[in-house]
């Protein structure tokens, strides 16, 4: 009766997803989707990634592998080796340096260890353990990179300081249009738009790099930005790096702003004369909202009267004229970089912060990892991958990036597949030969299309899932990607095979690109390539300064580190230096993880690296989390390990340094320099535990933990200790 009560003659808001209404007795419950007139979100993604870095690693170490040791220098990695110290067993990174001296990492310091990465075939000068030299070089490189981080701050503060436009809060009528999207938004790309959005709100030009794999929402995001913009009364410019990807991109916001009053035109080779001078009169008046086309719209004759929004598709496909026109219309204007894998460097001004940064890694429904195979030509292979896609009644993409002899190339096919119908398209086709064959092709007239690189972007056919690229390794390493990325766009496994000349001896360089491409075929890892992209090709020249010489010396990796250290202290930041007293654990726990909960080293080395980065509660029990989704349930020897990675988080934070580990206790005793609420600490200590007791040393406060009977147990008290006495320090 009292449910009647409430509800009796009322209409009510209820704040619940649900997807579609329904009538229950005298109740009538309307969803959003009825209201706003949208489709059903029956479309939801399920996926074993978590938001946020996932636990494979971009850079996992091989046995042999170059490393960079913070305070050591530059040496061979050896593998994972498991020590007994006074009974507990730990896990220890072996560093070989020059003579055979060997060192021993705890896995506990595994941030001291960086991946030597730098420019092709480069190999390191290996450093001497124990001798000055390295000091000398990290100070070179220092010295060399003042003048870059100054630089760099240089273009954040002009990018901060520049007036731009301040784009409208988000209406009831955007409203509408982001929730007319028929798919379930996954949790990064929520992220994304809102950070867009906030962007865009602010009265400082954006400039944000959107990375996510094809087909992961990219589009779907700039499209919601670009609305915005139409809203706050400004133009918006798509610019697409073929023309074939204009006109989907044009269909598609054909499609998606059907509904609103907005007025889109493409502008590429296939758009006839009159109608290109009709658009370019109507746009310089205003009367066109949003013009999508290739890189015809940066053309002198093109004028925007208000142009708010730049919005650019691989950005890596534009040559430096047309960089340079892009640059000349960014100065005061929102630009939105999209990438599945971006040039190293947009991505390396994208982590010195210069770029804002946002990810998309959550994978479509039913998506799986494309099966990629490195290997040489052969046809008995190729026969076998043809006629088990066909067998399936697939189609079939063979890449030959050789217009003047393909048709040579479709009558060698032929004679392999006498009964198959190959058809075959490049680039220096006619408009309508290409919109012709494609149609064909799309319509399952052929099994096979041999093609040039004209397929890199546009082509979605979700039939085709066998992809060969004959001399792969002619190819660059995001150029691969993007091409594997034309295979693997339904729920049907698909399988990739870049092949070489039979007895070519591949460059280093091509080794290193074939097998990261074989490495990384699990899904979204489009981010992950584009940084080893950056560790093989070098970070290029970011600033007009020839920087590669001196991040040869250290790594990349370190490099970035050391750059962004200088930044912050330019910004006014202490930066915290490693010291050697900190090599070693503050206490001493079990740290080995046991084959039979994980087996293989690397991802061994990947537990110890997401420990390692505990530094609150919270990200603690993140960690936990994802560990127990992969892996199982966590034992009790792991989780004592997490809490004290932990408490030395803490005791850093707060300068505490000075912590003996005995037999029946353990000794903290507070720095000088900690100024606390000492009779408060006091009584909260004693609260918490009687096996607490206080005393001091050299006029110094000594916090004493009796751990007799606690067993290893006692990592949680200690927890507890640095969280009172940061919540008792003085302001």
């Amino acid at each position: 009766t009292n449910e009647n009560e409430i509800f009796k003659n009322k209409i009510n808001l209820i704040i619940k997803k649900i997807y579609k209404g329904f009538i229950y007795k005298n109740y009538v419950v309307i969803s959003e989707s009825l209201i706003f007139g949208k489709k059903d979100k029956i479309v939801t993604y399920k996926t074993n990634f978590k938001f946020g870095s996932k636990i494979n690693n971009i850079t996992k170490l091989n046995v042999g592998d170059y490393v960079v040791h913070n305070i050591n220098g530059i040496g061979r990695y050896l593998g994972l080796h498991t020590l007994t110290q006074n009974g507990l067993k730990k896990d220890y990174l072996m560093i070989e340096y020059k003579g055979g001296d060997k060192l021993y990492i705890p896995v506990e310091k595994i941030d001291l260890i960086y991946k030597y990465s730098s420019n092709d075939g480069i190999v390191p000068k290996i450093n001497k353990l124990g001798s000055i030299e390295w000091a000398k070089t990290k100070q070179r490189v220092r010295n060399k990179i003042e003048d870059v981080a100054s630089k760099l701050l240089e273009l954040y503060a002009k990018r901060e300081s520049s007036e731009g436009f301040a784009f409208d809060k988000d209406s009831e009528e955007q409203a509408i249009f982001d929730s007319n999207f028929e798919y379930e938004e996954t949790t990064d790309q929520l992220k994304a738009i809102n950070d867009i959005k906030h962007d865009m709100e602010s009265k400082h030009p954006m400039d944000r790099l959107l990375c996510g794999d094809v087909g992961y929402g990219k589009t779907e995001v700039a499209f919601r930005a670009m609305f915005k913009a139409v809203l706050s009364g400004k133009q918006v410019a798509y610019l697409c790096p073929t023309t074939i990807l204009s006109n989907q991109h044009y269909e598609n916001a054909l499609n998606r702003f059907s509904s609103f009053a907005v007025r889109i035109e493409v502008l590429n080779r296939f758009v006839p004369n009159s109608r290109k001078k009709r658009i370019l009169e109507d746009l310089k008046a205003g009367k066109i909202d949003i013009l999508i086309g290739t890189h015809r719209i940066l053309s002198s004759d093109v004028e925007f009267k208000d142009l708010g929004l730049l919005v650019i598709d691989e950005e890596q496909r534009f040559g430096v004229r047309h960089k340079e026109k892009i640059k000349q219309l960014k100065n005061n204007i929102d630009i939105l970089t999209l990438s599945a894998t971006p040039i190293p460097r947009t991505l390396q001004m994208s982590l010195s912060g210069i770029r804002s940064l946002s990810l998309i890694e959550t994978p479509p429904m039913d998506r799986y990892p494309v099966q990629t195979y490195v290997l040489e030509e052969n046809d008995a292979i190729i026969k076998d991958a043809v006629y088990k896609e066909l067998s399936r009644n697939g189609q079939v993409f063979i890449l030959y990036n050789r217009v003047e002899n393909i048709e040579l190339k479709k009558e060698q096919l032929q004679k392999l597949f006498p009964e198959g119908n190959i058809l075959y398209i490049h680039g220096r086709m006619s408009k309508n030969e290409i919109e012709n064959i494609m149609y064909k092709f799309i319509n399952k007239e052929a099994d096979i299309l041999l093609c040039t690189t004209i397929i890199e972007t546009g082509i979605d056919i979700p039939n085709v899932n066998t992809l060969l690229i004959f001399d792969a390794d002619r190819f660059g390493l995001s150029q691969l990607y993007q091409i594997r990325g034309r295979v693997g766009r339904s729920n049907k496994i698909a399988y990739c095979y870049l092949m070489y000349k039979p007895g070519k001896i591949l460059s280093d360089v091509a080794t290193k690109r074939l097998n990261v491409i074989r490495e990384f075929t699990e899904l979204g890892s489009g981010f992950n390539i584009a940084i080893r992209d950056l560790s093989i090709r070098g970070a290029g020249d970011i600033l007009g300064d020839e920087q590669a010489g001196f991040i040869d010396t250290v790594g990349i990796e370190l490099y970035l580190k050391l750059l962004n250290d200088e930044i912050e202290k330019l910004k006014g930041i202490k930066v915290k230096q490693i010291e050697e007293t900190e090599i070693q654990p503050l206490i001493n726990v079990e740290t080995s993880i046991d084959d039979d909960y994980v087996e293989e080293t690397d991802l061994k080395i990947e537990i110890h690296k997401k420990i390692n980065s505990i530094n609150s509660y919270e990200s603690l029990n993140k960690v936990k989390e994802e560990l127990e989704d992969r892996f199982g349930t966590i034992d009790d020897k792991i989780l004592i390990y997490m809490y004290e990675k932990l408490f030395e988080k803490l005791a850093n934070n707060l300068g505490i340094k000075d912590i003996k580990q005995n037999k029946n206790n353990i000794e903290v005793i507070l720095p000088t320099t900690l100024e606390i609420n000492v009779e408060q600490l006091f009584l909260d200590v004693s609260g918490l535990s009687r096996k607490f007791r206080f005393g001091t040393i050299y006029n110094r406060i000594k916090i004493v933990l009796d751990i007799t009977n606690l067993d290893k147990h006692y990592i949680y008290y200690l927890v507890d200790l640095m969280n009172l006495i940061k919540k008792n320090k003085k302001a």
